[in-house]
């Protein structure tokens, strides 16, 4: 049965080249057989349809003919690769490997691996050039331990790291001082190497980044003796770090360009610092807020009192009305927590009140006891 190529591509007859190849590349990339959706007998029509629509004089013959223009031209078949011999993954991977850079060509034309097999091979010519840039530090995120008032009111801790540091020797360049650059003996220069992988429908030669040059093209004559071409290498640094006033579990602090240092003058990466606070036997903490008991005798519940109530901010006079309740809570505003980035607001204290029953009484007391009997 005569297939309609223009239907496969999905484009009409009047279609241009440009419109062509974008439907070429759109459906080729949906139906490749490597993918889990994929469909090998499509991907084979998609080519076919492909390989005449892209050739101007194919399409000439084909728009004249029909399918069957090519019954007497002896070479060409339906996978375009040549010899009759239908759809080969053998050939296919020849035609990729002469593509270049991951690349592969019909026609003459180039197309990128990264662009439709990105699955397969990883990115393409995409990755090896992303690859040649210099890659920035990687982020170092640490867990700091510090105690109830110094996640109130903040502090300064030093701390040492084990980070990437630019090597001494080479100053970040990875090479001996006295060395020469010279072009990569692995990759000539072009800062790929090609490598075949087998897979399921056969071999595949795909372009990766030269090992040797990491894609420059370009290598010291010789590497840096210390830190072995890499420019950078690991030692102990103090850091100063600041805590915010009123810093709470949840939250975390940046430290911009403080985590390992970037490779070959690429920038360093930043330090996340979150807390673990630990707990005081004084005070708890809700968000903002801080809170704490006190107890109070039955006769200053009764005829009310001023007490001595611990703060963060040390010892305050709070007055007891008469007449309170075991569990009244009072407000100490503006002694709580300092709220971040607030310019100076906090939070409150609240001071629960425990009203002690006494478990020993003397005789005397008793006695008193029972004379308020019957007014308490």
């Amino acid at each position: 049965m005569s297939k309609d190529y223009y239907q496969v591509l999905g484009v009409s007859k009047t279609a241009g080249q440009d419109e062509i190849k974008k439907a070429f590349r759109k459906l080729a990339h949906e139906h490749h057989p490597d993918k889990a959706n994929g469909n090998e007998a499509k991907f084979k029509e998609i080519n076919e349809a492909y390989q005449v629509l892209s050739n101007t004089e194919k399409r000439q013959q084909y728009d004249q003919f029909g399918q069957t223009f090519n019954s007497g031209q002896g070479g060409f078949n339906a996978s375009g690769f040549g010899g009759g011999q239908g759809f080969n993954w053998q050939d296919f991977a020849r035609q990729s490997a002469q593509g270049g850079g991951g690349g592969f060509s019909f026609n003459g034309e180039e197309f990128d691996l990264g662009d439709i097999f990105g699955d397969l091979f990883g990115g393409g010519r995409r990755q090896s050039r992303a690859s040649t840039r210099s890659r920035a530090g990687e982020d170092i995120e640490i867990r700091m331990d510090i105690d109830f008032k110094e996640a109130v009111f903040g502090a300064e801790k030093d701390i040492v790291l084990e980070k990437q540091e630019i090597c001494s020797v080479c100053n970040g360049q990875g090479n001996e001082p006295d060395s020469k650059i010279i072009t990569c003996p692995e990759c000539k220069g072009t800062g790929q190497v090609h490598q075949t992988q087998r897979t399921f429908f056969g071999s595949f030669a795909a372009a990766i980044v030269c090992p040797t040059c990491l894609g420059a093209g370009k290598k010291p004559e010789k590497f840096c003796s210390k830190c072995h071409g890499d420019g950078r290498i690991k030692n102990k640094k103090e850091i100063k770090i600041s805590i915010p006033a009123g810093i709470d579990e949840d939250q975390q602090i940046k430290i911009s360009g403080a985590g390992h240092v970037g490779v070959k003058g690429a920038h360093s990466g930043d330090l996340y610092v979150s807390f673990k606070i630990e707990k005081d036997k004084n005070f708890q903490r809700d968000g903002y807020n801080i809170s704490s008991k006190v107890e109070i005798n039955i006769v200053q519940a009764a005829l009310g009192d001023k007490i001595e109530v611990l703060t963060v901010d040390g010892p305050v006079l709070l007055k007891i009305p008469d007449g309170t309740q075991t569990g009244k809570t009072f407000v100490l505003k503006d002694k709580g927590v300092p709220i971040l980035n607030s310019y100076g607001r906090r939070g409150d204290h609240l001071v629960e009140v425990i009203v002690k029953t006494p478990t020993k009484i003397s005789r005397q007391g008793k006695k008193l006891l029972e004379e308020l009997k019957d007014e308490l």
